[in-house]
């Protein structure tokens, strides 16, 4: 997947171009690849080795390297088209007020046939990152191609265990970050067995409630710098979520993560609103019945039942 990756950069048409390999300790021979693509392509391809410390810390880890006027990032189990820089590039030099450039994401299950529509939302065109943001990650790191300034400006990768690309973006939004929409496919995302680290199939653990709170208190965060209205539907439907997420932690005992996350969902919820009461009689349940007891006892009923997922914004 690494020689494919690296061979869908160097099958760009635009020039010139760097790539900078980040091998995050990897066990297999991944560290033998990446030296042989540099030896291959001497003034094109770089890589370093880092001990394993996730995917932040590992683009992270490139950021002193750059020497590009613009940027991309790519997974290792992702692809280019062959045009992506050519056309982002000149959309970018047409549109000087905008920091990042993103077109259509091809999506490849690991079973079945390509997808023919745009993943997610890389299909619809949006000048902002915000409010959509806020709830949902509506596109992938491989769709945009980013300004250097912006690249800058937005410092460093967290190290979130998981959704530190969500993290990131939503940094981006909060700079006030405009789009130009590219209306092709310019890169295509592979789902596949082969260790991939992604939100959604993460378990269900006491560390993932941890990291998501972590997530959470940045997305909120960030959506309040970008300015993004009290009474906005994204904005409710994360105080529904950071709800879900209270009683998750408290079906567990992680009170400080609860108390967190129902801070959260207050915060976000317009005065008056369902979230704002729900989380006032939720912390009076626990008070009466204990933190675990009323965690579990309204999962349980939660599971009888429909509710929003994390992609919709409907009651």
């Amino acid at each position: 997947m690494l020689r494919e990756a690296v061979q869908s950069v160097l099958g760009q048409t635009y020039r010139p171009i760097e790539i900078i390999i980040v091998d995050d300790g990897s066990t297999d021979d991944t560290p033998q690849a990446a030296e042989a693509l540099a030896r291959a392509h001497p003034e094109i391809v770089r890589w370093v080795r880092q001990e394993n410390r996730g995917p932040g810390p590992a683009r992270e880890a490139a950021r002193p390297l750059v020497q590009g006027e613009y940027v991309q990032y790519l997974d290792s189990d992702d692809l280019l088209r062959a045009e992506k820089f050519e056309v982002q590039v000149a959309a970018l030099r047409a549109h000087p007020e905008c920091g990042a450039a993103y077109g259509y994401i091809c999506f490849h299950p690991k079973v079945g046939p390509t997808w023919e529509k745009p993943f997610k939302k890389s299909g619809e065109t949006r000048s902002t990152l915000f409010p959509w943001v806020l709830v949902e990650r509506w596109w992938n790191t491989d769709a945009p191609l980013y300004r250097r300034s912006v690249y800058d400006a937005v410092g460093p990768w967290r190290d979130l265990t998981s959704g530190e690309d969500w993290e990131y973006d939503a940094r981006v939004g909060a700079l006030g970050t405009r789009l130009v929409h590219c209306p092709q496919f310019v890169c295509d995302q592979r789902r596949h067995d082969n260790g991939q680290v992604t939100m959604d199939v993460q378990p269900l653990t006491v560390d993932s409630l941890k990291n998501k709170t972590r997530l959470l208190e940045a997305l909120l965060t960030h959506a309040d710098r970008a300015g993004v209205a009290q009474d906005a539907a994204q904005r409710q439907h994360f105080a529904r979520w950071a709800f879900a997420e209270a009683r998750r932690c408290a079906a567990v005992g992680l009170a400080d993560e609860f108390d967190r996350c129902l801070e959260l969902a207050r915060r976000a919820a317009a005065p008056g609103s369902g979230a704002t009461r729900g989380t006032a009689l939720f912390r009076y349940l626990t008070k009466a019945l204990g933190l675990r007891a009323a965690g579990r006892m309204t999962l349980a009923v939660e599971k009888t039942k429909s509710r929003p997922g994390r992609f919709t914004l409907t009651d």
